[in-house]
């Protein structure tokens, strides 16, 4: 917006001197078509919110944690500052306009400006129709997990990043490997000195330099995601001998970003959380839309499956001399299996395209992932029979759910579960 009312003020002066004359406009024809672009853009800008806000409204009802956690509605705000700006352009050029001295190139540009605004806006509100939809939404947040999955939990046989550090899964057993999560006495501590808020992020590269530079090694209590009161700890340094200063505590603590919500960012869990959102909330008997639900469950497979092969639960993260520096909490295969899909294994046990689509997905993990994430694939497995078979009494649905079913109803089943 400020660009558009500087460009209003700038490029008329300097029109004059420009070599191209523009389209043939007299003072009176500037003038109507500027003030017509004016008043134009300014009226698309209120529809645009409009816009918005019943999109906002529309996605809340899928889960209220949808519109912060995606960022999708960011561009229509830019839209917003594009219309605006273009409006403030034209207002500004039109100041210019008087007598014989008629910006012609300004007036062009101001019609190519419009043009643009045009193509983005037929651009933005045809992705609408996706951003309010429960499909739709769960493809954007299976998206955004995707992502999150590459970078926290990246496959043991994938290139080495341009990071310098380095996760190292970190034995329960070993407690040298597992720090105790009081830490030890007298150990510099991290406090959360603000209001209670949650960890949305941490600067893992950062904190990792930082504890190298020093000598420390840095215990997290908590992992992103984890609300945190006033006062409370949520780190401890160890420093082997090494006096821990002042600098080094407020350097460390720098590395922590609170916020009033969780993110998608760095926290693979809330991925999980949105999509098992969309699910539960479409299989509520209010809504009664188990296809959208389907839909949920098919991102819900893919992350799955991208996990069932990776390092999961705490980690060590290693400098570039491979020694362990920052220990981070992570859930592991049980709790995001568990978050993933328990919820709608309650609530989708009486409704038969539900069931036939949890029976596929869970023979297809049972097919790729390794003996010993089996366990609790086969508990799921088994409380899906007895949830089913409690709820769907009649023998014609109950010979219908046996069958697994990746798109629900009305598909085939694969002779190999573990084929793409």
């Amino acid at each position: 917006m400020g660009g558009g009312a500087l460009l209003g003020w700038v490029l008329p002066e300097w029109d004059q001197n420009l070599p191209t004359p523009g389209l043939g406009f007299d003072a009176s024809t500037a003038q109507a078509t500027l003030a017509a672009i004016a008043g134009g853009m300014i009226t698309l800008a209120g529809f645009v919110v409009t816009a918005i806000t019943l999109v906002v409204q529309t996605v809340q009802t899928m889960s209220p944690r949808l519109v912060g956690a995606l960022g999708h509605f960011s561009r229509y705000l830019v839209l917003f500052g594009l219309l605006i700006g273009t409006a403030l352009y034209a207002l500004v050029a039109l100041s210019h306009v008087h007598g014989r001295s008629v910006p012609r190139v300004s007036v062009t540009v101001a019609i190519a400006l419009v043009l643009i605004d045009a193509t983005v806006v037929l651009y933005l509100l045809s992705s609408l129709r996706h951003a309010v939809t429960g499909g739709g939404l769960a493809r954007a947040v299976g998206r955004r997990l995707r992502t999150v999955i590459d970078q926290t939990c990246p496959a043991e046989d994938s290139p080495a990043q341009d990071s310098p550090i380095q996760a190292r899964p970190a034995g329960r057993a070993d407690t040298a490997q597992y720090p105790s999560p009081q830490g030890r006495e007298g150990a510099p501590v991290i406090v959360h000195s603000g209001r209670p808020a949650v960890i949305f992020s941490i600067d893992e590269t950062l904190l990792t330099r930082i504890a190298a530079r020093h000598g420390v090694r840095v215990v997290l209590v908590h992992p992103v995601g984890d609300f945190i009161r006033s006062g409370e700890t949520v780190a401890y340094l160890e420093a082997d001998g090494t006096d821990c200063g002042r600098r080094t505590v407020r350097r460390v603590t720098a590395c922590f970003h609170y916020g009033p919500n969780r993110t998608v960012e760095q926290d693979t869990g809330y991925g999980f959380r949105l999509l098992a959102d969309i699910a539960i909330r479409a299989l509520s008997p209010a809504v009664n839309d188990p296809t959208t639900a389907v839909q949920a469950l098919d991102q819900i497979e893919d992350s799955l499956l991208r996990l069932a092969s990776r390092p999961l639960g705490p980690a060590w993260l290693t400098d570039a001399k491979d020694t362990p520096r920052v220990f981070c909490p992570a859930p592991d295969w049980a709790g995001l299996l568990s978050l993933a899909l328990d919820e709608t294994l309650l609530y989708g046990a009486s409704n038969p395209q539900t069931v036939r689509r949890l029976h596929a997905l869970l023979q297809r993990l049972l097919a790729t992932a390794p003996a010993h994430r089996q366990p609790a694939l086969t508990e799921r497995s088994d409380a899906l029979e007895r949830l089913a078979a409690a709820t769907l009494t009649d023998p014609l649905l109950k010979r219908i759910v046996a069958r697994p079913d990746r798109q629900g109803l009305g598909g085939t089943l694969a002779a190999d579960p573990s084929e793409p």
